[in-house]
């Protein structure tokens, strides 16, 4: 809020109330003017006045009804109607909800600002009340630092199947607890339902990453949603040690071992569906920081009509997985969904008089009817040694995790030729970049031009929440700054976030794919036999139709499916 005077009737209210000595309000006036605050809030914080006293009198002054909070706690529904960011930003809670109003507790009654925010939030009438700081503070540090009862979670376990599939092992973390105490802790009831509440709740916001990070004082509490954290109640230190050892014993992970990082995963079924974890722990001078990857073989598509590719796209794809041999490039940053892409190639191809087999690090899902092999360096099986024993298994089709050295790359071109149909991955930012990519890594032009179908270049793009999403105008200066003409956009509405409780005040709900297809034609092979730079490469593919991934993103914004902002965000470097 703007400094602004005090106003003289406030004054009037608490001199006639008898709050405030005539004497310091004279000395407080004068220090307010060098040091800048509002004269309220120093005579509250050098005790000048009473909270209770100053609420009584902004609630005159505002003609705006008082409230303690000292034994109120809001409900959880209440709670997530208003994102965690804002609340504390406004030093605001919501008190409660009746009808299309919502009734909201305020440290500063003054902030207009914040009543607006909230209101455009929810979607609802604000009544503001006015309330001390302290209890406002009090109430929102019970609101997120959640204990092992208050989150168990028992609405959402009673809609649930939540049973946790456990692989055995032990669990945790502190130096000064026995491995018996530990696993004793674990154990507990009020743990077990603490950990599979977060997990149920982590389910229903269709999170990806569950992160528990120990803090010097608390144990913060994230979830990773449509490619964004979003934070959630603090867990209490106390329970840190327990909670973490829980999940290393559902994981299978030594909770003896404390020092090095450790892996694991385990299976959970929950809400109809069975779902595998994959869990990572990193020891942090605070404790083990956990994350948990949910892996939902029920997102995947079951063919790749599913993945929404524009027609160009689609039909190269098509066309390119149909082939009894080569191979197919899928390119992107850690994260842009490239296994999700070739799985859904999998899933079309697996047919009953298919070989298909698998070499990959980890196995992120695992496949009905796929043959899978997970590689361990650590004892030798490496990409290019996996290979060597796929390929004297009499595969069709073989998925290549990820071609991360020459020796690799080698094997896959040879058995291009020799007659498999070979997917893989490459980190590259483009698609006509990852065949340059496989050129620097030493194959032969002559190879390259004979063995690959096609290039793709993939991002997952932030799709607006169709809830709330507004209309909005043109951000010319973001356009200018990325060098994209705002004429393309004439005669087209755009869309941009708003937030509302169904997207967590986020604005954005899903992730859609965005896909630069480069299908390899004569053309493109005699400018990789003559070793062709990237934007040569890259200029002939777009006029035979390919789009890139900055025009596909534009593209999604025409169809008010994104904001302009999201599409510039994950075409930046492009």
């Amino acid at each position: 809020m703007d400094n602004k005077p005090f106003s003289g009737k406030l004054l009037d209210i608490l001199i006639k109330n008898k709050s405030v000595d005539l004497a310091a309000l004279a000395k407080a006036e004068e220090e307010v003017k060098s040091a800048g605050v509002r004269l309220e809030s120093y005579l509250v914080e050098n005790n000048l006045v009473q909270s209770a006293d100053m609420v009584l009198a902004l609630s005159e002054y505002l003609n705006m009804a008082p409230i303690t909070l000292a034994h109120f706690t809001p409900t959880t529904y209440l709670i997530e109607l208003i994102p965690r960011d804002v609340l504390n930003q406004h030093q605001l809670i919501p008190v409660a909800k009746i009808g299309k109003s919502l009734t909201i507790a305020l440290s500063d009654p003054f902030d207009l600002m914040a009543m607006d925010k909230i209101h455009t939030i929810t979607g609802l009438d604000i009544i503001p009340l006015v309330a001390t700081e302290k209890d406002v503070k009090d109430v929102l540090s019970r609101a997120f630092a959640v204990d092992a009862n208050t989150l168990d979670m028992k609405d959402i376990m009673k809609e649930s199947e939540n049973d946790v599939e456990v692989g055995g092992g032990p669990a945790d973390e502190s130096d000064k607890q026995s491995l018996e105490e530990m696993m004793e802790t674990a154990q507990d009831a009020p743990v077990i339902r603490m950990v599979n509440a977060i997990l149920i709740e982590a389910i229903k916001m269709k999170t990806a990453d569950i992160c528990i990070e120990p803090q010097e004082d608390s144990v913060r509490l994230r979830y990773k949603i449509d490619g964004v954290m979003v934070e959630r109640p603090s867990l209490q230190k106390s329970l840190q040690s327990a909670i973490i050892s829980r999940i290393k014993i559902m994981s299978d992970i030594d909770i003896g071992e404390q020092r090095i990082p450790q892996d694991g995963r385990f299976r959970i079924q929950a809400l109809g569906k069975k779902m595998d974890m994959r869990v990572s722990v990193l020891p942090t001078i605070f404790g083990g920081r956990v994350v948990m990857r949910i892996l939902d073989k029920g997102a995947l598509f079951p063919n790749l009509s599913g993945l929404g590719l524009e027609p160009h796209a689609a039909q190269a794809m098509g066309y390119a997985i149909a082939q009894p041999h080569g191979i197919i490039l899928v390119t992107g940053p850690t994260g842009s969904g490239k296994t999700t892409t070739l799985y859904s190639c999998l899933q079309e191809l697996n047919k009953p008089d298919v070989n298909i087999v698998t070499c990959e690090d980890p196995v992120e899902y695992q496949l009905a009817r796929v043959n899978q092999v997970r590689i361990h360096t650590e004892v030798g099986l490496t990409f290019s040694s996996a290979l060597r024993a796929i390929l004297r298994q009499d595969p069709d089709i073989i998925l290549i995790g990820e071609i991360r050295d020459s020796e690799t790359c080698e094997i896959a071109v040879k058995a291009a030729l020799t007659g498999h149909l070979v997917l893989s991955t490459l980190h590259a930012n483009e698609a006509a970049g990852a065949i340059t990519r496989l050129l620097d890594m030493g194959v032969e032009p002559f190879l390259m031009a004979s063995s690959l179908i096609l290039s793709q270049a993939q991002r997952l793009c932030r799709k607006l929440c169709p809830g709330c999403k507004n209309e909005t105008t043109l951000n010319l200066k973001l356009l200018e700054e990325h060098n994209i003409d705002p004429a393309i956009f004439e005669g087209v509405k755009i869309f941009g976030a708003q937030g509302c409780p169904k997207c967590h005040g986020i604005g954005y709900k899903g992730r859609a794919a965005i896909m630069e297809v480069l299908p390899v034609d004569e053309e493109i092979r005699l400018l990789i036999l003559r070793q062709a730079t990237t934007d040569e490469i890259r200029r002939k593919a777009e006029q035979k139709g390919m789009l890139t991934l900055r025009t596909a993103a534009i593209l999604k914004v025409k169809e008010g499916e994104t904001s302009v902002e999201a599409a510039v965000k994950i075409t930046s470097a492009d």
